[in-house]
């Protein structure tokens, strides 16, 4: 966390901004148009949430969709053979500088070993659950399904399925606001971040 100064033509602001890693999201979609959700437990909100395979972006140097090929792994026990950019996000740009890409993959295939062990407490046992999109879109609507990657990328996916995902964007396509981040200094990778710094409005 930082406080900044913002600087406005009518005066300054000071600004508490969460600088964070950024973070990836998998929506795994079967050959039946089911989408894949997992169930983890949320300590901030204390809940169990439906969300797709996701994690941060928190291994330096590490492609972003690289990462989403690990987290599928390891929080589903899938790989893919098709991979799209699905949906970009800011998740909170009003108090942090969270980016999150949300990748499509298909042609899922379980990994013979299975879910490889991480570590994490809150990853050692992650129910499934296979949903049809119509269904995933409704779970929405009512409120149920409530994790921001899983509502952006269900419901981006339902716009364009099924005649339209010839037009999602390469698995490798430029993230121009995760590079704009990192260049701004708004991204700090693996540390804690304590200070002031002023800023002026428009700056990049």
């Amino acid at each position: 966390m930082v406080s900044e100064d913002v600087v406005f033509d009518s005066g300054t602001a000071r600004r508490d901004v969460q600088r964070h890693l950024g973070a990836v999201a998998v929506i795994a979609m079967d050959d039946s148009d089911r989408v894949l959700l997992i169930r983890q437990y949320r300590h901030p909100v204390g809940a169990w949430l439906f969300e797709p395979p996701a994690g941060l972006l928190d291994v330096p140097g590490e492609d972003p969709w690289r990462t989403a090929q690990r987290e599928l792994a390891e929080e589903a026990g899938y790989r893919a053979a098709t991979w799209n950019t699905l949906v970009d996000l800011l998740n909170s740009p009003g108090g942090s500088s969270e980016a999150i890409r949300v990748y499509l993959a298909r042609d899922l295939e379980p990994l013979p070993e299975g879910r490889p062990a991480t570590g994490e407490l809150e990853e050692n046992h992650l129910p499934r659950a296979w949903v049809p999109l119509t269904e995933a879109v409704e779970l929405i609507l009512s409120s149920a399904i409530g994790s921001p990657s899983a509502v952006a990328g269900i419901l981006a996916l339902a716009a364009v399925h099924p005649d339209g995902l010839d037009r999602l964007r390469p698995a490798d396509t430029p993230w121009p606001m995760r590079a704009h981040l990192v260049e701004s200094g708004r991204v700090h990778p693996l540390t804690s971040v304590v200070g002031t710094v002023e800023t002026k409005r428009g700056e990049s």
